[in-house]
């Protein structure tokens, strides 16, 4: 079946002074927007556009050409690798930390790998060629984007060694915990044919961790639900990947997992006219 880019809810948004307000509020929730500086922001806002991103929904797949890249806001994404023989595992979530279509900075051939929305909600997105046209003209926050690369990477590489070291039960924890972070509250709603993919583990192995998750006191799973009732006891079952990989984002970007507050400068519109 050919893959067509999705076709998604466009938000509306009412413009004051001369600048989209809403527009501007809500992009401040995403850190990567967030950082932008005034100048840059007039740039690149009448090019962003706000969508809501519904549970499920295939953003991208690299074995088509990438028409947008993806900021989320209160959506959080999973970045799944394609074996050559189709079977599909997550290797990162993507959350209001940062961007999903990252291959466009670094060049080359894009690893084999699908964006699929995790958890519902909204953010922004950009037209490929015209964060290509940003970065070939101007700086853009480059060393920030470079640091969140690394970081990307990082994930990616200890979410690989996770899944042929530990067992299933801290990987579960590893992703639960990575998951809340990336949002508000403690829930977390999944689609029951993603979930496998999540860990690449059959769906009825990872519904048995999660029921024993949920037996020790840890969690309530019920109807694609999982809430988390006991933070500080899955940070006791998960690995150490988790750690890792938490501590490489704050390291790398300055900021904090821990409610997503990005520590760096606010976007900035004083100047604006």
């Amino acid at each position: 079946m050919p893959f067509h880019t999705p076709k998604v809810q466009a938000k509306q948004k009412p413009a004051i002074r001369g600048i989209d307000m809403t527009m501007q509020t809500e992009a401040a929730l995403n850190s990567m927007l967030a950082t932008l500086s005034a100048t840059e922001w007039q740039r690149i806002h009448p090019k962003l556009e706000m969508i809501d991103m519904p549970l499920g929904t295939t953003l991208y797949d690299s074995s088509h050409a990438m028409s947008y890249v993806y900021f989320p806001c209160s959506a959080t994404i999973a970045l799944l690798h394609i074996s050559k023989s189709g079977i599909a595992a997550e290797i990162a979530i993507i959350g209001r930390e940062g961007m999903a279509g990252i291959s466009l900075m670094v060049g080359g051939e894009p690893i084999p790998s699908r964006a699929v929305v995790q958890s519902a909600g909204y953010g922004f997105r950009l037209e490929s060629r015209a964060l290509k046209n940003e970065f070939g003209n101007s700086t853009l926050s480059m060393p920030l984007f470079l640091r969140y690369t690394q970081a990307l990477i990082t994930q990616m590489a200890q979410t690989t060694s996770c899944r042929h070291h530990h067992s299933l039960e801290q990987q579960l924890c590893r992703w639960l915990l990575l998951s809340l972070e990336r949002q508000p509250g403690n829930e977390l709603e999944l689609k029951e044919d993603l979930i496998g993919d999540i860990l690449g583990a059959e769906r009825e192995e990872v519904m048995d961790s999660a029921q024993g998750l949920q037996r020790s006191g840890l969690i309530h799973y019920e109807n694609s639900r999982i809430i988390a009732l006991d933070k500080a006891g899955l940070k006791q079952r998960a690995c150490e990947c988790y750690v890792e990989i938490k501590s490489a984002y704050e390291r790398l970007l300055n900021a904090s997992l821990d409610g997503l507050a990005p520590t760096s400068r606010p976007l900035d519109l004083s100047n604006s006219p």
